[in-house]
């Protein structure tokens, strides 16, 4: 009986036999997307390039609402360009990560102004363009202009994985995880914006993170991972760190007639651009949080309403909630008031939204 090491050993992940077996279950299987155009034809950079910037970190059933939204509204990169920020920044509400947002905004710019609306077709090219990075770069000049690039993301790292039993951890592993989808991007036969697409539908729908669909794998002859009946324990990771914790005061206040103070954020840092509640600094130590100094003492109830949870990336938020009734109070620079059944058109970012809804009950 041939053993298990013996069969690994023997499995030979040649990249020509596993992209024309991936591409031809590709056609039979490939998702429908909104960005995506049908086998016959050309794609469209600018939607190619709005889905992958809205899909760093998101997943795609977040991001398909939005995508729809934003193409509803501005079709075209220079209807995008010559929309107000604002108004952008409103419409992303709630996807996070909002300096893709305000990079979006910048790159349409510069397409319209710089490249006379028409998108470089070349990876140096795209990459020295806002918000888009070396993953995005490739992205596009593969699904876009079907050119070589390596592509790789989430879903590539754990197929690559799998089929290779990479042991280096991520994010150590990262390099070993690129150099082996490189020897797998040159071989795609002429489609490499179906290869890249393709590997992104296989990490997504059968090699998953838990559970992975392996007895409808198109690829599972050339699985080292298979064989060996361990495909879960792939890609390894590094054991995760605890995310820190930060503290603030958050703040709704009102005006006799009902109107609410809101405020338009500083561009740079985390919720940059966007339109928010009145929130203190937010720290890591609880005691030495203040409230925030646009309101004096007089202003600031003694006792919290509630608590507000939110989970961000890299650290969990909570903020005590204060509810302020004034008919004296001036904003100052960026602060101002606005009618309350106009709020929810604005594009209050998720933290801030909670808030809002514990007050109003809804």
């Amino acid at each position: 009986m041939t053993s298990i090491s013996t069969l690994t050993e023997q499995c030979t992940v040649k990249p020509e036999l596993f992209n024309a077996n991936l591409l031809s279950w590709y056609d039979k299987h490939r998702r429908d997307l909104p960005w995506r155009t049908k086998p016959d034809e050309t794609p469209d950079p600018y939607r190619v390039w709005l889905s992958e910037i809205m899909l760093q970190q998101t997943t795609v059933a977040a991001v398909i609402p939005y995508f729809h939204k934003f193409i509803d509204k501005w079709p075209t990169v220079q209807s995008l360009a010559d929309a107000p920020n604002e108004e952008i920044m409103s419409y992303w509400a709630g996807l996070g990560y909002y300096a893709r947002a305000r990079n979006l905004h910048k790159c349409a710019k510069v397409i319209t102004d710089e490249f006379k609306g028409v998108f470089p077709d070349n990876y140096k090219d795209l990459k020295s363009l806002a918000g888009i990075g070396d993953y995005t770069a490739s992205a596009i000049t593969a699904i876009a202009f079907n050119k070589p690039a390596n592509v790789v993301d989430g879903n590539v790292e754990r197929v690559m994985a799998r089929l290779h039993t990479v042991d280096t951890p991520l994010p150590s592993g990262k390099a070993v995880l690129k150099k082996h989808a490189e020897e797998h991007a040159h071989h795609a036969h002429g489609r490499h914006g179906d290869y890249a697409q393709a590997l992104m539908d296989l990490g997504a729908t059968i090699c998953t993170p838990k559970s992975p669909k392996c007895s409808m794998c198109p690829v599972q002859k050339h699985c080292k991972a298979y064989i060996q009946e361990n495909q879960e324990d792939y890609p390894k990771k590094s054991p995760k760190q605890l995310k820190p914790t930060r503290y603030g005061y958050v703040y709704w206040v009102t005006m006799p007639n009902g109107n609410v103070l809101i405020h338009n954020r500083p561009t740079s840092g985390l919720l940059g651009g966007m339109t928010g509640l009145p929130t203190s600094d937010w720290k890591t130590d609880k005691s030495t949080v203040e409230h925030l100094g646009i309101f004096n003492k007089a202003y600031i109830p003694d006792n919290e309403v509630t608590k507000i949870k939110h989970v961000f990336t890299h650290f969990n938020l909570y903020l005590s909630l204060h509810r302020i009734q004034t008919d004296t109070f001036k904003p100052p620079e960026n602060y101002k008031w606005i009618e309350q059944d106009k709020i929810p058109n604005i594009g209050l970012p998720s933290v801030f939204s909670k808030a809002r809804s514990f007050i109003l009950g809804k």
